[in-house]
Order: structure tokens, then C-alpha cells, then sequence
């Protein structure tokens, strides 16, 4: 089967023997209900196979109560699917036609993050098998009710049977974010104005415990919907405010701090705080939020009309105040919106543009995200057309040649096809040995037990039991060669078998695995490697133009205006479900390849300062400050299109692509699940340069050059991003180039 994974959260061997006893009793709870029970063979078979598309061919991540609720909110479009599949196999083109069509929208779905990915391939199986012949809509109500009470036993199991504890949610590691901020603001507030070897540590932990990779995928914010979309958004504000305050530049030496910079850092430690309290359950207000808000608008307003610049060293501390205040703005707004989702008490306007999804509908995000990702350039996208061809390809060829049993060639497909045409080949070989010796075992019992149905039913839960729980540990070989066994002992309770049943599973295994070999040839072989080298170009290139526009209008004392991103949002979305696929399939080691997540940091930090600079307006700068803004602007684009030179042009590998590939490595049409990012630039994503130790570098001015505040703010940006756009290509660097 396709469900094993290495490394996942949540495959070690305890859960899966736990998963594996649950599937087990509702498969065969419902199958013998209906078979020995009613004698309602086809309801029997419904029943079975509906429990195996959705515990074991699907990964639906999380415990069991919540793969219970996905299977809940699924099981209308299982109603859907198993309708549609009975009455389009009436010819071979409508089966064919409809298996291209709803392959691709269900591979593309996977786009809506972890958990609809992880439903995907079970659905996919219950279209397949009322596909086939015979044309039989007669039976319609029997496979309705046979799909649906394996569904209700399988949620009943997952709900009471082994229940498995739930892991820290993302609620509460963004809350716990938050506590570490307040004890860091007030430690900033007070002599000697830094941080504690023991806050900074802290600080780093909690970042940490943010990045998606560290929480389970079920807890993963990464879903289209509104609170998921403002949760990711905690996360990345919470990892920004924690490197602000990790880095916030200390008084002048001998100076206390300025009155309005400690009310607003002290502002900041009471609002965070509240909104930590509202997302651990412990609190209901926003007032201090709301007070935030007022101060950081004031402080700006200060900053835009002031007549007489800073020094450097008050101007320094001032854009960093600023950055501190706009980062814990957006962190108490994301709360907000995460935890009371439409009902959040938000003002009316206020951040429009960052907080674009606040009160709108799930229809409308969900279209958002999917139009993200509805192009060739699109890793879901390729995905989807992958999985579709190769499946459309096995119906017609089950339907031309009338295989027996020709739905387990397309089963094939659907669960030996990886992202990577490499993957794809190391797992069909596997697969194939795992088969053939599956095979050769069950024609032997076959053969020996004949037609004695009562030593299958008695045998049949064993062997489920060890398949389901071997299979994800051990590999796809151990999972294919005992599916073999399961399917051969359910077909002999239905109709009379001999041992050439065997035969014929090996039959339709190997047509199934050279039609997943040959599209994972045809469509985009590499995977996400390609694609992730040109995305991770585009998106620096839409940086350096975004640096270039705001620092003109910073020069050009330009007033406030909304900029027009939507290029670089739509980069930066393309290059994080790239990153995010990438992390899922093999990599042999590249020499000088550009550090891909520190690429995709970037973006956001360039989004987001880009944004907080153009919305305020400011004063012509004279002739020595701009031209120190243009010089420091000038070498950071040189360095970006740099980065993105050096990203398109891959370097070779030093071991074979692909072989290295785990038998268990995801599946095109889950291939969405290794990301930790949501789809349209707005994931939990590790966005924030800060807490990995981006600090703002050295400053041309000298301490007593005078400036207005606009002109820190975006030289504190820019020094920044110099330091993420290292981070890029410190990797070239370090490492030698073979390229020829």
C-alpha cells in the first residue's frame, strides 16, 4: 500500500500497531457483518475496502479523534465519488474521462495543506472501484451502505479503541512564544537594557518550537480557512517579534531611554501577554491590543511629521522600536483572528493588506488558494496532472485489455507513483519482489486450503492485522507483499478461487507500476528539485525589484501608498510549496546549492518591511543620505540577482539523483503533506530572519549624523536583509563548484 512514510510524525511502531488494530476491527467487523451476517457480498466488499482506502492507502495525520472528524467532513464526497464511479462505468471513455477529471481535482486539492493531502489517495481508491465493471447501478444502494458503515465502524475505532495522546497544539507553542516575549520586553525595559544569557537561549527555543517540521502535521496551520490562515500568521509574527527584541539596539551609552520608547516597550509586554492568555484559553480581552495599536499609529505619526532628524544612534534604536511595536501588532491581530475567526474584534481597515483574508468566507480562501497553485508552475499542479494521466492511462488499459480484477493495477498506480521518476522506479522494484513472493505464498495456501471459506475468515483478521502494521515499517515492499496476501483471502470468501488469482495480482501489479514508471518519466521526473531551482530564482529577482521601488520612494520622500506585490506574493507561494515537497523526497548532495529556506525568509521579510515603510510618508532626503541608501540599495540588489543567478544554475550532484530513495517516500498525490507552509505566502513557514541571528549590521553614519526616521527604518531593512541574502549563498561559498 502507499501509506508508509519514514519519518513522519506519528509512524513509529506503537502507533502503527495501534492504527493497524483499528483498522483491522472495522474492516472486518463490517465485512463479515455483511457477508456471513446479511449475505450482502457486494455491501461486504464496499464495507472492507472503504475501511483500507481511508485508514491504510490514506495518511490522515493526528490521533485518532481528529483523523475521526476528517473522515466525518469526507464521507458526503465519498457518497459523491462512489456514485459517480458506478454510473460512468458504462463504457470505458466515460470511466476514463471522469478518472482524469476527478484524479486531478483530488491530487489538486492537496494544495489546502496536510490533512486534505493525507485524505486523498483514499478517495481516489473509492472512485476507482465502483468504476470497473459490471455496469451495475442496480447495486448502488448496497455500496452506499457498505462504504458507509466501514466508515462509521472505522470512526467509532478511531474515536474509543488504543486512543492516542494529542502532542503540544500550535495554539499553544505560539502562546508560550508569546510568554517569552513578555519576560524579554520587560528584561529590555530596564538597566542594563539587554537580554539574559538565559533569555536569549529561550528565545531561540522558542522560535524553534515553531517551525512547522517540529509540530505534528494535524497541528500544522496550513489549511486554507481563515483560522488556519491567522494561526500560520501568529507563528511568523511571533518569530519576528522574538528576533526584534533579540535584536533591539541598546540606548546611547550613559542615556535612559526616551519616555515614548519605554511606553511602548512596556505597551508591547502587556498586549503580547494578553494575547498569549487568549490563545491558551485563559483570557477573552484585546484592550491592551487595542491600546498597542494607538501607540505604534502615534509613534509613527511622530516619526512621519517630525521636523528635526535623529542621530544615528536614537534613529537606529527608534526603527528598531518600530519594528518591535509593528511585530507585536501583527502577532496580537493574528490571535485575534485565530481564536474568534470572523467574530474577531478587529478595526475596520486596520492592516488591510497584510490581514487581507480577516472576514472573509471559506469558499472565497479556498479559491484563493487553489488559483495560487492553478498553473504549470505549481508543484500541486504538476502533482495532479501526473497522478491523473497515469491513472486515466491504467483505466483505459484495464478497460481495453478487460483485466481481471483491473482495479488493482490502478491501486497500483495510486500507491507506488512518487514525485520523483527515481523514486518512482526504486519503489516499483520493491514493490514488484514484495508482490511476486506475496504471491507465490498466497497461491500456495490457496492450493492447499481450496474453497474452505471458514479457514480465510479465521486467518483474514491475523494477517490484516501484520500487513497494516509491518507494511508502514518496514517498507513498500513488506506492505505490498502482504496486501497481497489480505486481498487474496478476502476474494476467496467471496466467490470460488484458485492459486491463479495470484497470478493474476501480479499481473495487474506490474502493468499498474509501468504506467506509474513511465508518467513519472513524462511529467516533470524530477520532482520538486527543478521547480524549486527556478522558483527560488523568480522569487529573489521579485525581491530585488521590491527593494529597488520602496528605497526610491524612501529617497523620494514619496507619500504613503499600498504597494502593488502581487508578484512577489505569488513567487513567494511557488517557491514555498517547492521547499516544502523538497523536504519529502531524497536528496543526493549538491555541492553549492543556495540555502532554499533562508531564500524563502527573505521574501517575507522583503514583503513585509516593503509594506511598513510605504505606508507612511516622510521628507525628501538630502544628498549624503541618499546616496548612501542608493549605494547600500545598489549592492543588495547586485547580491540578490546574484543569489538568483547562482539558484537557476544547479550544480550537479555528487552522488545519482534519486538513489538514495526510501521505499516509503511520498506520493504524488500526497506529495503536499511534507509542507509546513500554507500555499499563498501566509504559512508557517520560517519567515522570521530574526530568531536564526540576523542582526542589523554596522551603520555608515556616525553616531552624531543626523537623519529623519523614515531613513533609519529602511536602512535597518536593508542591513537585514544584506545578512538573509548571505545566509543564501553561504552555502556557494563554503562549498566548491563542479560545475563543468
Amino acid at each position: 500500500m502507499g501509506a508508509e512514510r519514514d519519518g513522519s510524525a506519528g509512524r513509529g511502531p506503537g502507533t502503527v500497531a495501534r492504527r493497524a488494530i483499528r483498522t483491522t476491527l472495522a474492516a472486518c467487523g463490517g465485512f463479515y457483518l455483511f457477508l456471513y451476517g446479511l449475505d450482502e457480498p457486494v455491501a461486504a466488499t464496499y464495507a472492507l475496502f472503504g475501511v483500507v482506502s481511508m485508514a491504510a492507502l490514506s495518511h490522515i495525520p493526528g490521533t485518532g479523534r481528529q483523523r475521526a472528524a476528517v473522515m466525518v467532513r469526507t464521507t458526503p464526497a465519498v457518497w459523491l465519488l462512489v456514485a459517480a464511479g458506478t454510473y460512468l462505468a458504462v463504457r470505458t471513455w466515460a470511466a476514463v474521462a471522469g478518472m482524469l477529471l476527478i484524479g486531478f481535482v483530488l491530487a489538486f486539492v492537496a494544495a489546502a495543506g496536510p490533512r486534505a493531502a493525507g485524505a486523498t489517495p483514499g478517495l481516489q481508491l473509492l472512485y476507482i472501484m465502483p468504476s470497473f465493471p459490471p455496469y451495475a447501478p442496480d447495486t448502488l444502494g448496497q455500496r452506499l451502505l457498505g462504504v458507509t458503515v466501514g466508515l462509521a465502524l472505522l470512526v467509532l475505532a478511531e474515536l474509543f479503541v488504543l486512543p492516542e495522546p494529542r502532542g503540544p497544539t500550535y495554539r499553544r507553542l505560539a502562546a508560550e512564544a508569546g510568554t517569552v516575549a513578555v519576560r524579554c520586553a520587560a528584561e529590555l525595559n530596564r538597566p542594563p537594557y539587554a537580554l539574559s544569557a538565559a533569555s536569549v537561549a529561550a528565545v531561540h527555543a522558542a522560535g524553534e518550537s515553531l517551525r512547522p517540521l517540529r509540530v505534528d502535521e494535524a497541528d500544522r496551520p496550513a489549511g486554507p480557512g481563515l483560522r488556519d490562515r491567522a494561526l500560520a500568521h501568529t507563528g511568523l509574527a511571533a518569530r519576528t517579534l522574538l528576533g526584534r527584541l533579540l535584536h533591539l539596539p541598546p540606548p546611547p551609552p550613559g542615556k535612559a531611554p526616551l519616555p515614548p520608547g519605554a511606553d511602548l516597550l512596556d505597551s508591547v509586554g502587556r498586549a503580547v501577554a494578553e494575547s498569549a492568555a487568549l490563545l491558551s484559553g485563559a483570557g477573552g480581552g484585546n484592550e491592551e491590543a487595542l491600546h498597542l495599536r494607538r501607540l505604534r499609529e502615534e509613534a509613527g505619526d511622530r516619526a512621519e511629521h517630525e521636523r528635526q532628524g535623529l542621530t544615528a544612534a536614537r534613529g537606529r534604536r527608534r526603527a528598531a522600536l518600530l519594528e518591535v511595536a509593528d511585530a507585536a501588532v501583527a502577532y496580537t491581530t493574528a490571535t485575534e483572528l485565530a481564536v474568534r475567526g470572523r467574530r474577531a474584534r478587529v478595526p475596520g481597515g486596520v492592516d488591510a493588506i497584510r490581514f487581507w483574508y480577516a472576514g472573509r468566507g471559506a469558499p472565497l480562501l479556498w479559491w484563493h488558494r487553489l488559483v495560487a497553485h492553478a498553473g504549470p508552475r505549481s508543484v500541486y499542479f504538476q502533482n495532479a496532472v501526473r497522478i491523473a494521466l497515469a491513472l486515466g492511462a491504467a483505466r483505459t488499459v484495464a478497460g481495453v485489455e478487460s483485466l481481471p480484477h483491473g482495479f488493482w493495477a490502478m491501486l497500483a498506480v495510486l500507491s507506488l507513483t512518487r514525485t520523483t521518476s527515481a523514486q518512482t522506479k526504486a519503489t516499483v522494484r520493491q514493490a514488484l519482489a514484495g508482490t511476486l513472493l506475496g504471491a507465490l505464498l498466497a497461491a500456495g495456501v490457496l492450493a492447499l486450503v481450496g474453497g474452505r471459506t471458514t479457514v480465510y475468515a479465521v486467518v483474514l483478521p491475523v494477517v490484516m492485522v501484520v500487513a497494516f502494521r509491518v507494511g508502514p515499517v518496514r517498507g513498500v515492499g513488506w506492505a505490498q507483499g502482504m496486501f497481497t496476501l489480505v486481498v487474496s483471502f478476502v476474494f476467496a470468501q467471496l466467490a470460488p478461487v484458485t492459486w491463479r488469482l495470484a497470478e493474476v495480482r501480479i499481473m495487474d501489479v506490474i502493468i499498474g507500476s509501468m504506467i506509474g514508471v513511465v508518467f513519472g518519466l513524462l511529467a516533470w521526473p524530477r520532482g520538486a528539485q527543478a521547480e524549486l531551482h527556478r522558483a527560488v530564482a523568480e522569487l529573489l529577482e521579485r525581491e530585488a525589484e521590491a527593494v529597488e521601488r520602496t528605497t526610491a520612494a524612501v529617497v523620494a520622500g514619496a507619500a504613503g501608498i499600498t504597494p502593488d506585490d502581487r508578484a512577489l506574493q505569488r513567487a513567494l507561494a511557488l517557491a514555498e510549496s517547492a521547499y516544502a515537497q523538497r523536504q519529502g523526497e531524497p536528496r543526493a548532495p549538491a555541492a553549492g546549492a543556495p540555502d532554499w529556506q533562508a531564500a524563502v525568509m527573505t521574501g517575507h521579510h522583503v514583503l513585509w518591511g516593503s509594506r511598513r515603510l510605504l505606508a507612511r510618508s516622510g521628507p525628501v532626503l538630502d544628498p549624503a543620505h541618499r546616496d548612501r541608501l542608493g549605494g547600500r540599495t545598489a549592492e543588495l540588489v547586485a547580491e540578490m540577482y546574484a543569489a538568483a543567478r547562482r539558484a537557476v544554475a544547479e550544480p550537479p550532484p555528487s552522488a545519482p539523483a534519486g538513489g538514495a530513495a526510501a521505499p516509503g517516500g511520498p506520493t504524488v498525490a500526497d506529495g503536499a503533506r511534507a509542507g509546513a507552509v500554507a500555499a499563498d505566502g501566509t504559512g508557517a513557514v520560517d519567515a522570521a530572519r530574526a530568531v536564526d541571528g540576523a542582526g542589523p549590521g554596522p551603520y555608515p553614519d556616525t553616531p552624531e549624523s543626523v537623519a529623519p526616521s523614515r531613513y533609519f527604518g529602511a536602512l535597518a531593512w536593508l542591513e537585514s536583509l544584506t545578512v538573509d541574502v548571505d545566509r543564501v549563498l553561504a552555502p556557494c561559498r563554503t562549498a566548491p563548484d563542479k560545475r563543468k
